[in-house]
């Protein structure tokens, strides 16, 4: 490999992750078991392949809606107890929303360069959430 990826300064130890995931099926298993007898999710997965296609989504109409995209905040949710949502209702969920800033024109950009050196990312409204990864076979996953 010519260039290799420099490594995220984001990364956890795999032992802080269980931690994570330990003490989110703690406290989220015993609210939801007083409710369901379903089981809940404690992990969300997505194939590259989805992931890739939404950043090209996201990338591509966000410059389109006049957005410099520039990172996705994952949400957790919850399924509304509606039969219309079958074996997922009342159950956990994790879902993808766009951030990035609005483009400003040149003249704008002149007139305000600091301000928009120190603008901070929002939600982008008008570009669709992504949901509906997959909990995993079995659901019971831990990590």
């Amino acid at each position: 490999m010519k260039n290799p990826p420099a490594k995220p300064s984001q990364l956890i130890t795999k032992e802080f992750a269980r931690q994570l995931n330990v003490n989110y099926n703690n406290k989220k298993a015993s609210l939801t078991a007083r409710k369901s007898q379903k089981e809940d999710a404690n992990a969300i997965w997505y194939s590259l392949e989805e992931l890739e296609n939404y950043i090209h989504y996201i990338k591509t109409n966000g410059a389109k809606d006049g957005y410099n995209v520039d990172g996705i905040r994952f949400y957790f949710g919850v399924y509304p107890d509606d039969e219309k949502h079958g074996e997922k209702a009342g159950l956990t969920t994790l879902f993808l929303v766009p951030t990035g800033k609005k483009i400003e024109n040149n003249t704008a950009k002149i007139q305000s360069f600091a301000l928009v050196q120190e603008a901070v990312s929002s939600d982008i409204q008008s570009l669709d959430p992504m949901n509906y990864g997959n909990i995993g076979r079995p659901p019971s996953l831990l990590y």
